[in-house]
């Protein structure tokens, strides 16, 4: 839901101490995570529960580019077993900043469109900062889409769009038991940072994740049936959907169920932080009203502009959010990060 300007600010990246890739056989890390409950599982709705089975993952380390941050493959199975075998992989980049403390970390979304470099302009930011940085792709997306099939998780029928968003909620929920679980993080300073879709997706995620106590959402907004009957960008699926015999009804009715207003009480007191353009034609303003209503009135920053026009603010959200996982509870900024 927001375009791709970003390939041309790469070269604003605060890519500090780069070094030249070395070429040669690079590591790899096999290992299981045995995942727990929280007692606030019983407030999650029921499609979100957390499934407690361990599962196994595989860590794939990429030639180094940083001083400062390394990066590696994470694929884990999706706790959701779709028709698409490809799907069934959930795959990550993993940004890790070069500490000898433990550090927070933070799940990245992605947009709409799946164009990934603006989620790993983030996730990069963070490592920079001293987050930890997980850039998950959501389903039926990057290397999770069968070139074979058509079906996406934002679909023309609103019945596998509740399928992909329940599915993407629980891979996200499997990637914060894998944080969790790794000796160089806090697990106190759980986070979770979408755009967007990501940011509606992120927002949801939270609401069914107990662990993930820090919040930012670019662009984001709850009450998806306003977003659905007024967004532009969904104009074509909802007409698509009429078209084959489907009802408006219908259509809105599924989107009730993957609304994170509706689930929004499981979030207050965290914190959390909103980035939201004043003029927005994707997610309306009322939108982004009704979800910061739902979460208890956080902080919410407005940026002049529209979803697509607030690119230029990017170098401010870039530093609010790093800023804002970087930070403690207290508001104390890390200083634990390895030169």
């Amino acid at each position: 839901m927001i375009r791709t300007y970003s390939v041309v600010l790469l070269a604003t990246l605060p890519l500090t101490g780069l070094v030249r890739a070395e070429s040669k056989s690079l590591p790899v890390r096999d290992g299981r995570v045995t995942v727990a409950a929280t007692e606030q599982e019983v407030r999650v709705a029921p499609r979100f529960r957390l499934l407690t089975d361990p599962f196994d993952y595989r860590e794939e380390a990429t030639p180094e580019v940083s001083k400062r941050v390394s990066i590696s493959k994470i694929t884990f199975p999706s706790p959701v077993k779709s028709a698409s075998d490809q799907n069934n992989t959930v795959h990550c980049e993993y940004y890790r900043p070069k500490s000898d403390k433990p550090v927070p970390a933070v799940i990245v979304l992605h947009i709409l469109g799946g164009d990934f470099p603006l989620a790993r302009v983030f996730a990069n930011m963070f490592a920079e900062h001293g987050v930890a940085a997980l850039f998950l792709k959501m389903p039926y997306y990057g290397e999770r889409r069968d070139p074979q099939l058509s079906r996406r998780m934002i679909s023309e029928d609103p019945r596998e769009t509740l399928e992909g968003m329940t599915q993407a909620v629980l891979d996200i929920r499997r990637a914060t038991a894998w944080l969790a679980h790794r000796d160089e993080i806090d697990d106190n300073r759980l986070g979770i940072f979408g755009i967007s879709l990501g940011g509606i997706t992120g927002a949801l995620a939270a609401t069914a994740e107990p662990r993930l106590q820090n919040v930012c959402l670019l662009l984001a907004g709850g009450d998806l049936v306003t977003v659905a009957k007024e967004s532009p960008e969904l104009e074509k699926i909802r007409r698509k959907w009429v078209a084959t015999g489907g009802s408006q009804d219908e259509f809105l009715d599924a989107l009730k169920e993957i609304d994170p207003v509706k689930y929004g009480e499981n979030v207050r007191g965290r914190r959390i932080l909103m980035l939201n353009a004043t003029k927005d034609e994707v997610v309306p303003r009322a939108c982004t009203d009704k979800l910061w209503n739902a979460f208890g009135k956080p902080e919410l920053v407005w940026y002049d502009g529209t979803h697509y026009s607030v690119i230029r603010h990017l170098l401010d959200a870039l530093n609010r959010s790093a800023v804002f996982f970087e930070q403690s509870p207290d508001g104390t900024k890390l200083q634990n990060q390895s030169p």
